[in-house]
């Protein structure tokens, strides 16, 4: 089994794994979004949320490798 390291070393030259954390990172914000409208029981749930999408993105160093993609495309 690989490193997640390696893994996401690999992934990262992957267009469709870019498309998948641009994905993440627009219901991050979505969720954000939400918070300002949430009624008071619902606010943990989504901070919960936004949570688990900071995770994912930090896990996959996101911002890395959507820049990378996005300077390809230019």
């Amino acid at each position: 089994i690989m490193p997640i390291e390696k893994s996401i070393d690999y992934l990262s030259h992957v267009t469709q794994f870019a498309d998948f954390l641009e994905l993440i990172k627009e219901e991050r914000e979505s969720c954000i979004s939400a918070l300002f409208n949430a009624e008071t029981e619902k606010v943990q749930q989504i901070a919960g949320q936004v949570l688990a999408y900071d995770q994912i993105m930090k896990v996959a160093d996101a911002e890395t490798i959507l820049s990378r993609h996005r300077d390809k495309a230019n």
